[in-house]
């Protein structure tokens, strides 16, 4: 039915993890594969990890934070930091090609970011924090929803239940294809880019395609904005200045071959190594719009969506990553540049001191957002030792 831990990975494991956890991780992740939810509708997702957090007697349970989001809070009443543990739980609007057992029974619907997996693993802390519970301090879990559209981690800090807990320091970790299984990837800085995506809509007149003089047609305009948008690109990845920016859709007139087109809209996606250079962009492709349509003659409007704060992991607490992985002598590596991918908890490392790292899932495992992607259960057992021997080394 499931994956089974592999003998190398238990006695690599068992340097921390003594016994491993009660309940099944790898069945309990390809029960949530079965059963994804996109960002906002995530209430199954919710119930499920709610049902097996109560077995692990948290000293909290908090449900519906910033939408379905689930917060376990382990309180020594002893004093000590406060610490975040992130996990992420929404699936994507991408329908699974894979065919084994526990496939995707939600037509459309598929865990082809692994946060199946990331989920699973901040179960498998908790089980490991009732087994073995720590010396002072509070350990809050935090299961976030909507993730994917970069909704999640603002609704979870605007949320009143979540503000009380006040965290001193956050971490989260990611999935990485293209990694050995279990690799530990960290970097001090910006560990993934500030990302925002946009749309323009272009207004003009519509007439009969025998007659264009008589109406003013966006054709130009998109051909000419496109040109001037990709000047911006920066794509030196060891560049302050980094920025890719990438098309995703456009659209001009309809298929009516006796009307010019009257209307049109391009898509993009920004993503730039630092808030700064995104802002910087953001502002010329504003006014190369202005200045295009004003040209044309063309009515403009610019909607922006999908935000991701850049993560720009602390230097303190990269350092209690690395630390960790050195004493559970797991093989890692320190990324010379951040990824290219967002992820909005990196709007968590702006109240609060906190750093993400990347878990290795396997180089032939297929890239994150792919149809035949799977979260191989394999590495579970590397998430939950690094975080809890991170929780330990602080609060132990």
């Amino acid at each position: 039915m499931y994956k089974s831990f592999d003998k190398q990975l238990l006695q690599i494991v068992k340097y921390k993890l003594h016994t491993l956890p009660k309940t099944n991780l790898p069945s309990f992740r390809q029960l949530l594969h079965q059963y994804p939810e996109i960002a906002g509708n995530e209430k199954e997702t919710a119930q499920k990890i709610y049902s097996e957090l109560v077995k692990c007697s948290p000293t909290t349970i908090i449900r519906n934070v910033g939408g379905y989001g689930v917060v376990a809070v382990f309180d020594t009443g002893k004093k000590g930091k406060t610490l975040l543990f992130r996990g992420d739980m929404d699936a994507l609007p991408i329908q699974e090609v894979n065919e084994f057992d526990y496939k995707s029974k939600n037509k459309g619907i598929s865990h082809k970011c692994g946060h199946d997996g990331h989920s699973t693993i901040l179960l498998g802390l908790a089980q490991k924090l009732m087994e073995q519970p720590l010396k002072r301090g509070k350990t809050v879990l935090l299961f976030q929803p909507a993730e994917e559209i970069g909704q999640g981690a603002k609704a979870v800090i605007n949320d009143g239940k979540f503000a009380k807990i006040k965290p001193d320091i956050a971490f989260a970790l990611h999935n990485v294809p293209g990694y050995p299984k279990g690799q530990i990837v960290y970097r001090k800085g910006a560990f993934n880019p500030a990302v925002i995506s946009l749309i323009i809509r272009f207004q003009g007149l519509k007439t009969h395609a025998a007659e264009q003089e008589n109406g003013i047609n966006p054709d130009v305009a998109i051909a000419s904005l496109i040109l001037k948008i990709k000047s911006l690109i920066n794509s030196d990845l060891d560049s302050p200045d980094f920025c890719n920016i990438t098309t995703i859709f456009t659209r001009l007139g309809s298929l009516d071959y006796g009307t010019a087109a009257g209307e049109g809209e391009l898509h993009y996606t920004i993503r730039c190594w630092t808030q700064d250079k995104l802002e910087a962009t953001k502002r010329m492709i504003l006014n190369f719009t202005q200045e295009i349509c004003e040209k044309q003659q063309l009515k403009q409007e610019i909607e922006w969506l999908h935000y991701f704060a850049a993560t720009a992991n602390d230097d303190n607490a990269v350092d209690y990553i690395e630390k960790s992985a050195k004493r559970l002598k797991f093989d890692h590596i320190q990324k010379p540049t951040p990824f290219k991918w967002g992820e909005d908890f990196g709007l968590f490392t702006e109240f609060m001191a906190g750093a993400m790292f990347g878990l290795g899932a396997g180089e032939t495992t297929p890239p994150l957002h792919q149809p035949d992607y799977d979260f191989p259960d394999e590495i579970i057992p590397y998430g939950v030792a690094m975080f809890y021997d991170i929780a330990e080394a602080i609060n132990g």
